[in-house]
């Protein structure tokens, strides 16, 4: 644990910069108030390719791809946290919309442009990949991915639904016209998931995989998109949809590839705040999740490094700390509206349990580790100089405009100087199983910052910005 007078660190300041993270992964015509000034316009072309406008989104990662599956998954955590944390972001709900509203608008053109297709991406990313440019110089081909019955995709669909769901509460009280405008397409995404069940990594091969492949299969995310419409709609026919799914596998993870646990957390909230005993299976799948999760609990099964991290998968591994952490601050505040508590074999566990675990990730990633390094770019006087993104590692358009082709950019890539970017807010892959991080812009399983990294981490840096007290 780090020193008793070791300070805690401002996490209002790492919440307005996770937010500030998502401008500089825009694609498309970039607006007046962007502040991530050394980004320009990108993809303007997008979808051209099949004659529709798919400009727009976010690039997942340190590369210049939009992968849907993924972005979707970015938006539904976004929302999840300006719902379940609005009171506590403060100033930032407004930041949180406008992060949230750049990913809905582009996938709202991804479900509407084409009656019975789904959007799935744009841009080749084998192609992509062999390139190291900046995204307003792209000239990589920018082919466009979708689904449709006869190539399904349950597993997008279903994110997408979600995402569009979860979105739609999110603008009801500030923009109902356009939070109607998502609530009508997630409920005909979510139809499209139902009736053509399919996995998008059969459809699309090597255009996903392996950099998105649907690993846990689609089941999750009927399950998960079915959760977020029951509670947008309130409507039965979405209970009876997900009781006619069974129960779902029990993991010790949260990503964007598997929902369960998330799916399990979202429908205990009925069970733990409304005490409607219809959803107690999943309360108790939520608490068997937690088991798993916490350090002193008979049925743990989660690592933890010396210096305190979750460790789950050498790659990338800060996207399951930050999406599991999401989920027990979530799980402690049903527990403390309600006074409830749940039993790890015969260990009892009380909110804070799960509170000060989640503080104890938090402050790792912020800073108060091992080797004293903030794993979020811009924070703290030590954070990554050296990050696996394209953009923030090559010279910035507005610095010179002169395009540098797809092999220009390498010269920059095999630099040992920083990046002359800083992608302020940016949480990378994170550190190794030895609390160790060799800040190598090459080492892409510990130095690429992602969307969906961020998107979790908005919601535990909510709570705790918005505590009274540490």
């Amino acid at each position: 644990m780090g020193n008793v007078d070791a300070t805690t660190p401002n996490y209002k300041e790492a919440l307005t910069k996770s937010l500030l993270f998502f401008q500089g992964q825009r694609s498309g015509h970039l607006p007046k108030d962007q502040q991530v000034s050394w980004r320009s316009n990108s993809g303007l072309s997008d979808g051209s390719t099949a004659n529709v406008d798919l400009t727009g989104g976010y690039y997942d990662a340190g590369d210049n791809v939009k992968f849907n599956f993924p972005m979707a998954y970015t938006t539904t955590m976004l929302a999840w946290s300006a719902l379940e944390y609005s009171k506590r972001m403060g100033p930032e709900l407004e930041n949180a919309r406008v992060s949230i509203r750049w990913a809905t608008d582009y996938l709202l053109k991804c479900a509407r442009a084409t009656p019975g297709k789904l959007y799935v991406g744009v841009g080749d990313p084998n192609v992509d990949h062999k390139c190291w440019e900046r995204p307003e110089d792209m000239d990589t081909p920018r082919t466009v991915y979708s689904v449709s019955s006869s190539n399904p995709g349950s597993d997008v669909a279903g994110e997408t639904a979600a995402a569009l769901a979860a979105a739609s509460m999110v603008f009801r009280k500030v923009d109902s016209k356009y939070a109607r405008l998502l609530l009508a397409t997630a409920k005909d995404v979510m139809k499209f998931a139902i009736d053509y069940k399919g996995c998008y990594s059969d459809s699309l091969s090597s255009s996903v995989c392996p950099f998105y492949c649907s690993y846990s299969g689609y089941k999750d995310e009927l399950m998960w998109g079915a959760a977020w419409l029951l509670r947008a709609t309130k409507d039965q026919y979405y209970a009876n949809f997900i009781n006619s799914l069974g129960g779902g596998d029990q993991p010790d993870i949260f990503s964007w590839d598997n929902k369960y646990a998330g799916a399990y957390v979202l429908l205990s909230r009925r069970a733990v705040l409304n005490k409607d005993s219809n959803f107690e299976q999943y309360k108790q799948s939520a608490e068997n999740f937690m088991c798993k999760i916490l350090p002193n609990s008979p049925s743990s099964s989660t690592q933890y490094t010396q210096g305190g991290l979750m460790y789950k998968l050498p790659h990338s591994n800060l996207q399951y700390v930050t999406s599991i952490t999401f989920l027990l601050t979530t799980y402690a505040k049903y527990m403390k509206a309600t006074k409830h508590t749940f039993s790890c074999g015969n260990t009892v566990i009380n909110p804070n349990d799960l509170i000060s675990l989640s503080k104890r990730q938090v402050d790792y990633i912020l800073g108060e580790n091992p080797i004293k390094m903030s794993y979020m770019v811009g924070f703290g006087p030590n954070f990554p100089k050296r990050i696996h993104h394209r953009a923030s590692s090559l010279p910035s358009h507005a610095v010179n405009s002169q395009p540098l082709g797809c092999n220009g950019g390498f010269q920059h890539f095999s630099s040992q100087n920083p990046n002359p970017n800083i992608l302020t807010g940016a949480i990378v892959g994170g550190p190794n199983q030895n609390d160790g991080y060799p800040d190598q812009r090459d080492d892409y399983s510990h130095a690429e910052p992602a969307t969906y990294i961020n998107a979790a981490f908005v919601g535990p840096l909510s709570y705790f910005a918005g505590r009274k007290s540490a």
